[in-house]
């Protein structure tokens, strides 16, 4: 059977009125390496979830699958009740539209305004009018307060400005999902706070569905419904921040949080 005749998944009518995002045992490997272990793993519409755990135990590799970065060796991923993998290529470009991401690195344009960064995915992937798009960017520089620097080059701001553009960017695209890879990790200490204030603003004032990698753990307590402790590729402990961060089961969170906090 080939990926384009690759019927779509069946879906429970009580679990897809409220689940956007599933991985279904998801295996990754890079040479004899098994990042991700046969994961099986959800996420509803509107939630916020955060992913834990030691550097290596898979959490930035499964939003590189979700964003097609990289493609499982084995196991299914579905959003919004359809395949993105394994489906032909003209589906993974359909989806992935629904998903936006703030890297660890800014990956700004160098050579673009502030503006043109967030107009060009709009214009060229949505396909959206270039006035209307530009209408957007300005609301949302003014959301991330920089409203002021629509004509900066990305080289001119500072680490945190070029971030809050990045989260812009992202949310340009009107995603479904934001996933967040660590946004912090670049930046100078000072900054930190203030990023991470725009995202619980973000969280708070809209309904869009949050996955997060971080080491900020009062931003995980923070902002998430949901907490997954991660360790050699699997999820080992989840629960609400309250349970995971206050009264874990497992040894392995236990040691884990005591390291971090």
């Amino acid at each position: 059977m080939s990926l384009e005749t690759l019927p779509e998944p069946e879906i429970d009518p009580e679990r897809s009125a409220t689940e956007l995002i599933r991985l279904e045992q998801v295996t990754k490997r890079f040479g004899d390496h098994t990042v991700l272990d046969r994961l099986d793993f959800s996420v509803d519409a509107g939630k916020h979830v955060t992913l834990i755990g030691p550097s290596g135990s898979g959490k930035t590799t499964i939003l590189r699958l979700l964003m097609t970065l990289a493609k499982p060796d084995e196991g299914t991923i579905t959003v919004a009740g359809q395949r993105l993998y394994p489906a032909p290529e003209k589906q993974v470009r359909e989806v992935r539209k629904k998903i936006g991401m703030v890297f660890q690195q800014f990956n700004l344009f160098p050579n673009m305004s502030v503006l043109r960064n967030i107009t060009e995915a709009p214009v060229t992937v949505l396909g959206l009018d270039r006035d209307e798009a530009e209408a957007r960017a300005r609301e949302l520089l003014d959301l991330v307060g920089l409203a002021d620097k629509c004509d900066a080059r990305p080289t001119r701001l500072s680490g945190g400005q070029q971030q809050r553009v990045a989260i812009a960017r992202a949310l340009a695209m009107r995603p479904q999902v934001l996933l967040l890879d660590e946004v912090t990790s670049a930046l100078d200490p000072e900054l930190v706070a203030g990023v991470l204030d725009l995202l619980r603003d973000i969280a708070r004032s809209t309904d869009i569905t949050m996955l997060c990698v971080t080491h900020e753990m009062n931003f995980a307590r923070d902002i998430s419904d949901q907490v997954l402790m991660f360790d050699s590729g699997r999820v080992i402990e989840s629960g609400t921040p309250e349970k995971i961060f206050s009264d874990p089961e497992k040894d392995r969170t236990r040691e884990f949080l005591g390291a971090v906090l």
